[in-house]
């Protein structure tokens, strides 16, 4: 979740939905706020509407798009992902059945350490019959610092002022199990679980920037698209090396053919006088 003050009454709710053309004259550099196109002008209004610029509106899409990735990756389902602001956050992610804990003011990392402080065991007594709580406490870490992580990846800076709110509730989670937030090392962690991922949240930030909203059937979608699309590109990348290869080893044979039947008698015939 990106933490912020939202700069307006009522820019909660989601707002109209920008065209793809809107969204690429934006990634392609164009002038931003000057064409003429009107689902640019659209989005322009949108973005003055809620106190957001254009750069600032991408770092909250890859923001939330690397929370996205992060809980899929683990297998934890979603209930859906916004980038409107509402009370207290610029945007955010919440998981399958947690929205309404969101909207009554629950739900924050230190409910959960309130409620379970109590049950984990003091210096000395046994972990087992806490195991799972150190798991997903673990998981759990690492999916809220994955949006700083996707910031850093993608926009290649440390200017990641939206994830105050995601590091605090990690070093709630995090003093469950362990003294120091650097003994989790979850940046490490969420950064190599994200490294191989960079183009699935590039398309979910732009897709997301695009309809504000997406549910969670919405968002497993666009992961298997892309998943899908860059599956279908290394098998084409598979059959055209083999292709070469094919080719190369074809050469090679014509390259060799054997010599004729009456050179090699020729030859013998030479060795033996």
């Amino acid at each position: 979740m990106s933490e912020g003050t939202p700069s307006e009454e009522g820019t909660a709710h989601p707002a109209t939905s920008l065209g793809a053309a809107g969204v690429a004259a934006h990634v392609d550099g164009g002038d931003n706020g000057s064409a003429p196109n009107a689902e640019v002008d659209e989005y322009d209004r949108l973005l003055a509407k809620i106190g957001r610029t254009y750069d600032q509106d991408c770092r909250v899409a890859i923001h939330e798009a690397g929370h996205i990735v992060a809980a899929r990756l683990q297998g934890h389902p979603l209930g859906g992902a916004t980038v409107d602001p509402g009370s207290g956050f610029e945007g955010r992610v919440w998981g399958e059945g947690h929205e309404e804990a969101f909207a009554e003011g629950r739900g924050d990392a230190s409910d959960v350490r309130e409620a379970l402080a109590p049950l984990m065991p003091e210096p000395g007594e046994a972990v087992s019959p806490v195991s799972d709580v150190f798991a997903n406490v673990q998981s759990h870490c690492i999916e809220l610092v994955a949006g700083r992580a996707a910031e850093r990846m993608l926009l290649d800076d440390d200017d990641t002022p939206s994830a105050a709110d995601d590091l605090r509730q990690a070093r709630e989670l995090a003093l469950l199990i362990c003294k120091s937030e650097e003994a989790m090392a979850c940046e490490i962690a969420a950064r190599d679980l994200l490294l191989p991922y960079g183009d699935l949240m590039m398309v979910l930030s732009t897709v997301l920037r695009i309809k504000r909203t997406l549910d969670a059937a919405e968002i497993d979608e666009i992961i298997l698209d892309v998943e899908t699309q860059n599956a279908l590109a290394m098998e084409h990348r598979r059959r055209a090396e083999w292709r070469k290869s094919e080719l190369e080893a074809a050469r090679f044979r014509a390259e060799c053919e054997p010599f004729p039947a009456a050179r090699l008698r020729t030859c013998s015939h030479d060795q033996v006088s």
